[in-house]
């Protein structure tokens, strides 16, 4: 299973959007201190988001169309953000 995950930055509020075959140990690596992996040097990525695939192509398709596709991002954190509020 290969999973198109989107974390949100405690501090910054910023989007991060990935993919990998091990949700749980890739958030704990963005997490890590002092490791390749760490994208800020303070606060904490939370996981927000995130989709199952079969096919480790179909994942890196999906991650590569939320990249680039700004449109597809937008309406994914729209989606998110909805669903969250009361």
């Amino acid at each position: 299973m290969f999973y198109v995950y989107l974390l949100q930055h405690s501090e910054t509020n910023e989007i991060y959007i990935g993919y990998t075959a091990d949700l749980k140990t890739r958030v704990l690596a963005h997490n890590a201190k002092g490791t390749k992996f760490t994208t800020r040097k303070t606060g904490q990525w939370f996981l927000k988001y995130y989709e199952a695939f079969v096919s480790e192509e179909d994942a890196k398709a999906r991650e590569r169309k939320l990249k680039k596709h700004g449109s597809a991002k937008q309406k994914l954190v729209v989606r998110l953000k909805e669903s969250i509020t009361p």
